[in-house]
């Protein structure tokens, strides 16, 4: 019963506005640079490509650096073990299919809280303190709460900017995969907070 309501169109997106919701920009903070967090990878017969996930940040990323003109850096390392670093082939899919260049690469992340230390340690090497954070509205409390951590301050810039809209319509209670999917993505983000918070 649990599995088919978290399958529903309502209950994923009633868990995805509880994240989504706290991804509001930050006053009083100017950015420097653009960071596209990596999360997802595809195979195909030409090696590790970005999976759908990390597509869409990197087209959110491409977009606010049109519009700022301010230098990207991506992070995010092997998925598996003899993978090249997804943040290679991220930079690789910017310059190539998006016509943007990155200015910094870090490939050796392997979780949020890697992303973040190594991320704000490289910028800061370039003199940087502040940033666009490009992820998921989902995923953005979490990756936040990393860099503030570090004491890397960070304006989030969401995938989606628009929280998840919430309907009460009787096809909304009909569970559908994709959105049993989504639900397990919300459930893994407030897991990771719940750990963040008893490690630090």
């Amino acid at each position: 019963a649990a599995q088919l309501l978290l399958a529903t169109p309502i209950v994923s997106d009633l868990l995805l506005t509880s994240l989504e919701r706290e991804a509001a920009p930050v006053d009083g903070v100017t950015p420097a640079a653009i960071i596209v967090l990596g999360g997802d990878g595809v195979r195909d017969a030409n090696g590790l490509q970005p999976g759908p996930f990390t597509l869409e940040r990197l087209r959110a990323g491409a977009a606010l650096h049109r519009r700022t003109s301010l230098p990207v850096l991506v992070t995010a390392g092997p998925l598996s073990p003899g993978d090249a670093p997804l943040g290679a082939v991220m930079a690789r899919v910017l310059a190539q299919d998006f016509d943007v260049p990155v200015r910094w690469v870090e490939d050796r992340a392997r979780d949020t809280r890697d992303n973040a230390a190594l991320s704000a340690a490289m910028l800061r090497g370039a003199g940087i303190g502040a940033a666009y954070l490009v992820t998921h509205g989902w995923h953005m409390p979490r990756a936040r709460a990393a860099f503030a951590r570090q004491g890397f301050a960070t304006i989030a810039a969401p995938v989606h900017p628009e929280p998840t809209p919430v309907a009460f319509g009787g096809a909304d209670w009909v569970p559908r995969p994709d959105h049993l999917a989504m639900s397990w993505f919300a459930l893994r983000e407030w897991a990771g907070r719940l750990v963040y918070a008893i490690r630090d």
